[in-house]
């Protein structure tokens, strides 16, 4: 492994005592350092050169990261990168072109320049729209990280309200973002959705709507030829077994989640006026 591959597993940033405890060599570091593969931040950090532009700004400006900047620190699912830097400044200041948060008041992250988790999510929650929100605490919750209620409890008062309708969107299982996505697109469209459902001749679907159309979401793996012929099967056996199925990709269910919905219904209202038969 090189040096660049063990900084981005470890959200591009990692101390130097990391480094030595994983075999990199003193001259190792300082030559990616010298041929800008990684840069030091301050005395004992090193980073990614993508990475160090947010961090440092942090590090200047006393502050901390928090919301979608704090994301990769914690492996969270997110929709869209942070363009903006999100702070948590330590003072009423911060630079110009960044987007202020409220204090920290949760154990921030022990040696980086970010905010605890606690704080990431809720200023997440009270900041980003409601999908973008989502997946980042869905992925934290399910991982076991933090709870739900714990959040719950952290928004009172009117003024969290619409954080706490988020809250209402996390489910117990989603093993992907697009999974995430689809459902809370379904829900917010009054579909009845039951998801993770065993079909005989099928195996496990993503989501079976309205009790007869098995919808799928395709991440990158359904590109391989292997899983692409995988699936293939499933649709046949989904058919044959009396069921309509549908699949969407990234791009329909993230940049486009209007219109898969629209499709969903489109088919289900197709199947209402006997266009497929009865089951």
């Amino acid at each position: 492994m090189d040096i660049e591959t063990f900084l981005r597993a470890r959200s591009g940033v990692t101390k130097a005592s990391a480094l030595r405890a994983a075999g990199f060599t003193h001259t190792a570091r300082d030559k990616a350092l010298a041929e800008g593969r990684i840069v030091r931040i301050r005395r004992g950090i090193y980073s990614l050169p993508a990475e160090a532009g947010a961090v440092g700004m942090a590090l200047n400006h006393n502050a901390l990261l928090t919301c979608l900047s704090a994301a990769p620190t914690y492996a969270l699912w997110t929709v869209l990168d942070a363009g903006t830097v999100h702070l948590s400044p330590s003072h009423k200041r911060t630079p110009p072109g960044t987007l202020a948060h409220g204090r920290c008041v949760h154990p921030r992250h022990p040696w980086l320049p970010v905010a605890g988790l606690a704080d990431v999510l809720i200023h997440a929650l009270r900041c980003l729209p409601e999908v973008e929100s989502l997946v980042m605490v869905q992925c934290a919750a399910q991982r076991g990280d933090i709870t739900v209620e714990f959040l719950r409890r952290k928004l009172p008062g009117n003024r969290n309200a619409r954080a706490r309708a988020v809250l209402d969107s996390v489910i117990p299982r989603a093993d992907s973002i697009l999974e995430v996505l689809a459902n809370y697109h379904f829900r917010r469209a009054g579909l009845h959705v039951r998801r993770h459902v065993e079909l005989p001749g099928v195996g496990e679907v993503d989501f079976l709507v309205e009790d007869c159309l098995v919808v799928e979401t395709d991440g990158g793996s359904h590109l391989e030829p292997r899983q692409a012929k995988k699936d293939r099967k499933r649709n046949n056996a989904t058919v044959i077994g009396g069921r309509l199925g549908l699949r969407f990709g990234y791009d329909d269910v993230v940049n486009h989640p209007e219109r898969m919905v629209a499709e969903v219904v489109a088919v289900l209202e197709l199947r209402r006026r006997g266009a497929f038969g009865s089951r």
